[in-house]
């Protein structure tokens, strides 16, 4: 126990002089799974490769304070960052703490910052777990606007940012201060970038091929700015899509595995081959007539 309070003392003091290298290095001879150790068991003989926790002297903190500081000073680096995911995960780990789940006073601003935090992080597997374990959480319903926000960025409709903006602002400019200084406007700029990434996703569902005017159109976004996120989206392999310049259209097309691949060839050389088939038909048919005429 101890040990710990030394580790992340040592983090906290790199975070203040901002080596966030020396930081990161630190954070790491603290595991996670530490915390998550029953100390409320009856005392027995540890098996191997338990999780050893004894009692914190006086001048330690508890475990579970332990915890707090611990994952409040990773929110401090992987701010630093910008790594909302990240983020994120910590505030869903203090939010776990039992003390502050069972105080609506503490879980409340919490719960707003993971809502917040998972709807600036990025799209992807990970991301998309998280929503919806925090979708399917009850005390969500005692902030409707925050389930609401959540709501759209899980439906599969495109979403109109001056609308959502226009709602949302105040709840943003609360949680400003929250979100921390720089990071304030960062973030608002990033918000407007996942509306338009998950507009792009749904457009993509719907369309297998669309102009790329009419999606400008539906993006609310110019013909340069439209192209420049579908690529943007393309390099990051968040999207499968080709653009034809010239002719100003957007093809969507899904992933496919080695399997897939090989059966659509042997599915289009199976047309192909019946093609032939009817066209040598046809061809013999028109032979046979034309013959018969002639000896007519």
């Amino acid at each position: 126990m101890r040990n710990l309070s030394i580790s992340w003392l040592q983090v906290r003091l790199c975070l203040d002089r901002q080596d966030y290298v020396r930081a990161q290095i630190l954070s790491r001879k603290i595991s996670p799974r530490v915390f998550d150790a029953d100390t409320s068991k009856d005392k027995r003989k540890p098996k191997e490769g338990d999780n050893m926790v004894q009692e914190a002297p006086a001048d330690v903190p508890s475990l579970l304070e332990l915890k707090r500081i611990y994952y409040e000073l990773m929110i401090r680096y992987y701010s630093h960052n910008n790594d909302y995911l990240e983020i994120c995960r910590c505030y869903k780990s203090i939010y776990e703490i039992p003390s502050i789940k069972e105080d609506p006073a503490k879980w409340t601003p919490i719960l707003r910052k993971i809502c917040w935090f998972l709807v600036l992080a990025p799209h992807d597997p990970m991301q998309s777990s998280l929503l919806n374990a925090t979708l399917e959480d009850k005390n969500l319903s005692e902030i409707p606007n925050f389930r609401l926000l959540l709501k759209q960025v899980v439906t599969m409709e495109v979403i109109q940012w001056t609308k959502l903006w226009e709602f949302f602002k105040d709840e943003y400019e609360n949680e400003k201060n929250l979100l921390g200084g720089a990071l304030g406007t960062k973030a608002a700029e990033d918000l407007k970038l996942r509306i338009i990434e998950h507009n792009i996703l749904v457009v993509s569902k719907y369309y297998s091929r669309i102009t790329l005017k009419r999606l400008a159109d539906l993006l609310c976004l110019s013909l340069q700015e439209a192209e420049k996120h579908i690529s943007d989206m393309v390099n990051s392999k968040a999207l499968i899509a080709k653009i034809d310049r010239p002719m100003g259209i957007v093809s969507f097309r899904t992933a496919q595995d080695s399997n897939g691949v090989l059966n659509s060839w042997a599915s289009n050389l199976e047309k192909l081959l019946d093609l032939v088939e009817k066209s040598c038909h046809q061809i013999h048919k028109e032979t046979m007539i034309h013959k018969a005429v002639l000896k007519a």
